[in-house]
């Protein structure tokens, strides 16, 4: 497989420094990918990067994954307004370990020639002075040339207050000499040749190579992909609750899987060739497809399978898609009964919620009761409005047509707490048992 070609035809190659394609093409390359450590967990945001490794490695060379626990403590500007808030050292670290583990779900870290590695910038910075680094690195790039760099002039240029933007620390603005000179450790001890990352990070690669060019004489090469963005130019990777993880216990599998499925029917395309290994004939007749009948969304339901897959399981895939047909009506008492707590309150958030005492819906209480008095009239108004609509089918409960108003409530409490009423055929309540 060539990488360049890859890259190209998914929509993934931005930039490259002339001859990396030469030096991909001549034998396994060994390339890296910074990844910032200020959550505990990687965001999907993260995955154009992350799969510019996956296609590396599947193309034979060698991938890094380079977890800046020392630039983490500074913060890139690149795409900022403001200085962000630094993290202790034990929070970066706990951060590191949580991202190492998403990694290991896209790399293969052993058994083979090309296998990944994961690198932590804190171990060659840890014993550096300051003094020591302004004598070492500090001298080789000019304050004219560091200046040169866009996220520095947008920073500087920016008026500060206007769209909350802030000035330019002195800490901000070394951070590009760090990362090159990341870069230039990783040439001399890990052989790495290649930078790769998001477009926004073309002046730090940059900045690298240049650093490797007058420190040490050597050639090292840059590639950067496209930013992903909406259909409208926005920034992609955020739903209305805020950014969607890849920690299960941040954004549910569940929730995960929506997001994909909810794609916009124009960026569907884009999305499948950046974040799936499907091949180019695969896509090319999943785009036939949906041209055809884009109110089937077979891309959007090909994306979700891949992706969900891939980052959770195929297990967890599945129960995803189970828990979307529940709100269609499709689910049964079974279906019910095997999603964990957070996927069904995931199912059902949004909708009403009514607390009743544990005691209050013990077996023998009518139907009718529960639905009027015991959940203080917020299903039903009156018992007469539930009786109507039960005697003409329209209530069920946990799945279960509720065939009699003074049928006795024998249902059992999903995840030993909960009820899902469901009332005529989009009205859904979520009733929690409390003590």
């Amino acid at each position: 497989m060539n990488l360049i070609e890859e890259l190209r035809w998914r929509g993934m190659l931005q930039d490259t420094m002339p001859g990396t394609e030469d030096q991909l093409n001549a034998g396994m390359t060994t390339a890296y990918i910074g990844f910032d450590p200020t959550a505990s967990s990687l965001h999907i945001g993260n995955l154009a990067t992350i799969m510019l490794l996956v296609h590396l490695q599947r193309a034979g060379h060698k991938p890094i994954a380079l977890v800046g626990g020392a630039t983490g403590m500074i913060g890139d500007p690149s795409g900022k307004s403001a200085e962000r808030n630094l993290l202790s050292e034990d929070v970066l670290r706990a951060n590191q370990e949580g991202i190492q583990k998403q990694l290991e779900k896209f790399l293969q870290f052993d058994g083979v020639a090309n296998a990944a590695e994961i690198v932590n910038n804190y171990d060659w910075f840890k014993e550096f002075s300051f003094l020591d680094f302004l004598r070492q690195v500090g001298k080789h790039l000019t304050v004219n040339y560091m200046m040169k760099k866009e996220s520095v002039q947008k920073r500087i240029t920016a008026q500060e207050g206007e769209n909350g933007a802030e000035g330019l620390s002195f800490t901000e603005f070394s951070y590009q000499l760090l990362q090159g000179y990341d870069y230039y450790h990783l040439y001399k001890h890990k052989n790495v040749r290649l930078q790769m990352g998001g477009s926004d990070q073309w002046g730090n690669i940059t900045s690298g190579t240049e650093l490797i060019r007058r420190m040490e004489g050597g050639k090292a090469y840059a590639l950067t992909t496209p930013l992903v963005t909406k259909a409208d130019g926005s920034k992609f990777g955020k739903s209305e609750s805020g950014n969607v993880w890849l920690d299960p216990t941040m954004t549910s599998p569940y929730k995960f899987y929506q997001f994909w499925l909810n794609v916009a029917d124009e960026e569907a395309e884009n999305l499948v060739k950046r974040f799936t290994l499907l091949p180019q004939e695969e896509i090319a007749a999943l785009v036939a497809e949906h041209q055809q009948a884009p109110h089937l969304r077979v891309m959007q339901k090909a994306l979700a399978r891949e992706v969900t897959t891939t980052v959770h399981s195929k297990e967890e895939y599945e129960s995803a898609v189970e828990a979307s047909q529940i709100l269609f009506g499709k689910g049964d008492l079974e279906t019910l009964r095997n999603l964990p707590e957070q996927t069904l309150l995931a199912v059902f958030e949004g909708v009403p919620q009514i607390e009743v005492p544990r005691d209050q819906l013990a077996n023998g209480t009518q139907a009718v009761d529960f639905l009027s008095e015991l959940t203080q009239n917020q299903i039903f108004e009156s018992k007469g409005e539930a009786k109507k609509m039960i005697q003409n089918g329209g209530v069920s409960i946990n799945r279960q047509k509720v065939a009699k108003p003074d049928e006795a409530l024998t249902q059992d409490l999903l995840q030993g707490k909960y009820l899902v009423v469901q009332k005529g055929k989009k009205n859904y309540y979520l009733v929690k048992a409390v003590e």
